[in-house]
């Protein structure tokens, strides 16, 4: 499919609807279409996605910001027409073989009414590429905007129902405002949510975004980490039986355990075949990953770093040990700490870890986690953003099927 999308400024130009415009115009590229951007400033941003500069439909343009001052005082200057008309033959040129062309608020915002005017007229052509109006704000419901509105035409532009167009919004706030605006059911708008790239957010390194990729970590919730090596002392096989009994309230659950194997003791290796048969026999393989089988040796100090930003809490089963590193690392990483009750984890943590017996019944562990989770509105709030606003998937829940209904 061939799409365009429109908006007074791209990339690298800063703000929140550039930003988007960014993100859908590489999703597009990357699902297969060929992908175009329109823009009045920016320049290309992605090697897969046509830039194309429109200077007149930027809101900062010389000209237009002339026209604004008068169409703000209620006034349809003399150079408004002469504008549309040269808008619209840019417009033209720039769509030609266009199959759907997405416009991201210039019709619902007074920055540039001959671009929201022109837009109109060649919508309404024959063969024009079926229009998204997709909104982010809406001048005519903000009141800092209203001096600036007035009855009849342009401004009657950002509050008509075009006929043929397909109505989206951000938020299901902006969704009653646009049904009450444009007197249509709800029905008739489509919301789809802003997203969120935690690959640039957390700036992952490459080897964390390709183990991430392979495990599927996104999409899970909780993310156990479990940043040990591979030796009995560690108690593997408690965390293992306590994620089974997790996943029943938790099924999304995961559990991840990054280091190797202990380098000193050849026995590691036949526990390590234990652990892989009892995550078989408890039916794990995709929810516990042992990152050992797809690393060797030690991973990076950035890449375990990584996995802390990612994880929502530690969990530290061990018999024993000398000091308990993960616990001062889970701190400055502001996880909640489950972990086994021995003098060294407790000495660390103190009051600020939840404990169990090394030896407890991996349901009593289980419940312990679930409990304490459950009532933290970080670990809720992160879960959901994982794994509903990350842009990939809003584009396969809803971008993906926008654009098949529109083609």
């Amino acid at each position: 499919m061939k799409i365009a999308l429109l908006h007074y400024a791209a990339p690298p130009v800063v703000g929140g609807v550039e930003s988007v415009v960014g993100h859908h115009a590489s999703l597009m590229a990357s699902a297969g279409h060929a992908v175009r951007v329109i823009a009045g400033r920016g320049e290309a941003f992605d090697p897969s996605v046509e830039f194309i500069s429109l200077p007149l439909i930027d809101s900062r343009h010389p000209e237009v910001m002339a026209l604004k001052a008068e169409l703000d005082k209620g006034h349809v200057p003399p150079g408004f027409e002469p504008m549309v008309k040269a808008t619209c033959q840019a417009l033209e040129h720039a769509l030609a073989n266009t199959d759907v062309l997405i416009a991201h608020n210039v019709c619902s915002l007074h920055k540039n009414l001959a671009l929201t005017t022109a837009l109109r007229a060649v919508s309404a052509q024959s063969g024009a590429p079926h229009l998204i109006l997709w909104h982010h704000d809406l001048a005519w419901v903000t009141p800092r905007y209203r001096s600036e509105l007035h009855d009849g035409d342009p401004w009657d532009l950002l509050r008509t129902d075009w006929p043929g167009v397909t109505q989206v919004v951000v938020s299901e706030f902006r969704r009653r405002e646009l049904a009450n605006l444009l007197s249509v059911p709800l029905e008739r708008i489509k919301v789809i949510p802003n997203g969120i790239d935690p690959v640039s957010f957390y700036k992952w390194e490459a080897q964390t975004q390709a183990l991430i990729h392979q495990t599927n970590l996104l999409s899970a919730a909780p993310i156990l980490l479990l940043p040990v090596r591979i030796t009995p002392r560690k108690n593997i096989e408690l965390a293992l039986r306590a994620l089974s009994a997790l996943r029943a309230e938790y099924p999304e659950a995961a559990l991840v355990v990054t280091g190797p194997l202990g380098a000193h003791n050849p026995a590691n290796a036949a526990y390590f075949d234990q652990l892989r048969a009892l995550r078989a026999e408890l039916q794990l393989e995709r929810a516990a990953h042992f990152l050992a089988e797809r690393v060797d040796g030690y991973l990076p100090d950035a890449v375990i770093a990584d996995f802390y930003r990612l994880s929502d809490a530690l969990l530290l089963p061990s018999r024993e040990e000398g000091f308990g590193i993960p616990i001062l690392e889970a701190g400055l990483s502001g996880l909640p700490i489950f972990c086994a009750d021995i003098p060294p984890l407790r000495d660390l943590a103190g009051q600020q870890a939840s404990y169990f017996s090394p030896g407890a019944d991996p349901e009593q562990v289980a419940a312990l986690m679930a409990r304490r989770l459950g009532a933290n509105p970080t670990f809720v709030l992160r879960a959901r953003v994982r794994q509903s606003y990350t842009w990939e998937q809003i584009y396969t829940r809803w971008i993906a099927p926008l654009l098949e209904a529109g083609s």
